[in-house]
């Protein structure tokens, strides 16, 4: 995984007034925590942050005041309406350092034949890997699954270096059975016996 970078600045203004000027200039206000050490509060540059967080769990290599951190987003709040990123928390990290993250799982192939629907009750499956070697998603093959099957956590194949953080029978993909529709039989039952 390819590290982003991204000047940030201190800030010292809080409260939703400062938020708001911070916003109107299209930056984002942001905290970098962890490893014991204070949380600080910064300004990112909006456009340069949303393009980054455009591949999930990526690695930011933040130059905070001429002093460089390695961190990864941790919670980023979005405009519910307009989706544009209204704060963000960073999680300092470093090389080496095993993280918790979720990634995304894909799904390739085609089912069995037949009405089967594929139900994915977990869309990110949680693990532990290396900060520097975040892997972007997880393919899992369903081809010729058919209704009743599911994948589990330890059927996917991981990369090296990425352990799973869930019990290894967790379901992450089920196949289900199309349900009939069967309201417009029953109506034509209703209207025989009245």
């Amino acid at each position: 995984m390819s590290e982003v970078k991204i000047s940030a600045e201190t800030r010292s203004e809080f409260g939703k007034g400062a938020a708001r000027r911070i916003r109107r200039e299209s930056k984002v206000p942001g905290v970098v925590y962890g490893h014991g050490a204070e949380p600080a509060h910064v300004v990112l540059p909006g456009h340069e942050l949303m393009m980054a967080l455009k591949t999930s769990n990526v690695l930011i290599s933040l130059d905070i005041d001429g002093k460089s951190e390695l961190v990864i987003p941790k919670a980023v709040q979005r405009d519910a309406l307009k989706g544009f990123l209204v704060h963000i928390d960073l999680l300092t990290v470093k090389r080496g350092e095993k993280v918790q993250v979720e990634i995304p799982v894909v799904a390739e192939g085609d089912l069995a034949p037949g009405a089967n629907l594929l139900e994915h009750v977990l869309s990110a499956l949680p693990v532990e890997a290396e900060a520097t070697n975040i892997p972007e998603s997880l393919t899992v093959s369903i081809a010729g699954l058919d209704a009743g099957d599911s994948v589990l956590a330890k059927d996917i194949k991981l990369p090296k270096g990425v352990s799973l953080d869930v019990e290894d029978d967790t379901v992450v993909l089920q196949v289900l059975a199309a349900q009939a529709e069967e309201a417009p039989a029953e109506a034509a039952e209703e209207g025989a016996e009245a």
